[in-house]
């Protein structure tokens, strides 16, 4: 079997991670101000071609992060297969589910979808709003941004355990004025293995997933999208850090698109009211996790098979 590539040479290393870092916070502080500057103005009126224009300038922004990928990252091989069933574009309306390892896990996401479909959102912690540029940019762009409150706060506050239902909802319906990717990883977390152990999850390769977030989201848009997106992302030679993957140490990424049917009793449900309902939408939840829980260990099987031709 071939061997993963060896860690480059310390200076070249420190070159690249220099690079790297500059071109990433000169384009983050040439591309922030303008998004934040016409978001304010979303304070006092709501205009599309406001809207339009802070896509273009994000999408402007990912595509400096693209050509590092592809010129500054080169050793990185990527593997993408598309379902021959699933037709993107840039003007489709889209809700996609996708396992989570890595923050690595929205750059891949990024770079694929730059020129096949519409700005990504995802549903993300409010917390990160006090990140500069970045989360302001997230709350303007329209990403769904939640509040997590613990079982003590919602027993002295039943009030939160919907305000945060509320916003999202409002989210939602705000991105049905344009194009759109909504991106939900319903396993609410990075997996690791500890968290694996913990939850004693039957997947082989997932933690659980959270069925509430994509009820929501085919509530609100269901009637109203092009497809329901599953992709899957398979770091053959170990899950990298954000730092890593920046500094071209990831010999290999494979990502699979696959488009997921939605059953008709699947629109229209209330997944917070109706227990029988909820228990049928988590059940087909699990069944679409199931199935990509074997996709996953055939991808690697694949990749491990394609490594052993080439060596």
């Amino acid at each position: 079997m071939a061997s993963v590539p060896n860690k480059q040479p310390f200076f070249k290393k420190l070159s690249k991670g220099f690079t790297v870092g500059a071109v990433i916070t000169g384009s983050t502080f040439f591309h922030g101000p303008p998004v934040l500057a016409l978001g304010l103005t979303k304070l006092f009126k709501k205009s599309k071609k406001v809207d339009e224009t802070n896509i273009r300038i994000t999408n402007s922004w990912l595509s400096i992060n693209n050509w590092l990928i592809d010129y500054v990252l080169p050793n990185t091989k990527w593997n993408i297969e598309i379902d021959p069933e699933l037709e993107l574009n840039m003007n489709g309306r889209y809700l996609m589910t996708c396992n989570h390892q890595s923050w690595v896990d929205t750059t891949v996401n990024q770079y694929f979808g730059l020129t096949r479909m519409p700005l990504t959102r995802f549903f993300t912690k409010w917390e990160l709003i006090f990140i500069p540029f970045v989360g302001q940019a997230f709350k303007i762009l329209g990403f769904p941004m939640m509040k997590r409150h613990t079982k003590i706060q919602i027993e002295k506050n039943p009030e939160l355990k919907t305000r945060d239902m509320d916003e999202a909802r409002k989210a939602c319906e705000q991105l049905l004025s344009q194009p759109f990717t909504l991106l939900n990883y319903l396993e609410g977390t990075r997996f690791t293995k500890e968290k694996h152990q913990q939850q004693q999850s039957q997947y082989v390769n997932l933690l659980k997933p959270k069925a509430g977030g994509l009820a929501l989201a085919l509530n609100i848009l269901g009637d109203q999208i092009d497809a329901l997106v599953d992709m899957t992302i398979v770091y053959p030679d170990g899950v990298p850090d954000y730092g890593e993957f920046w500094l071209g140490e990831v010999p290999r990424i494979a990502v699979n698109l696959r488009k997921i049917s939605i059953p008709d009793w699947v629109l229209g449900g209330n997944y917070e009211d109706d227990p029988i309902y909820k228990e049928r939408f988590q059940n087909w939840v699990d069944e679409l996790w199931q199935e990509k829980d074997q996709l996953i260990t055939q991808m690697k099987q694949n990749l491990r098979n394609s490594l052993n031709e080439v060596s």
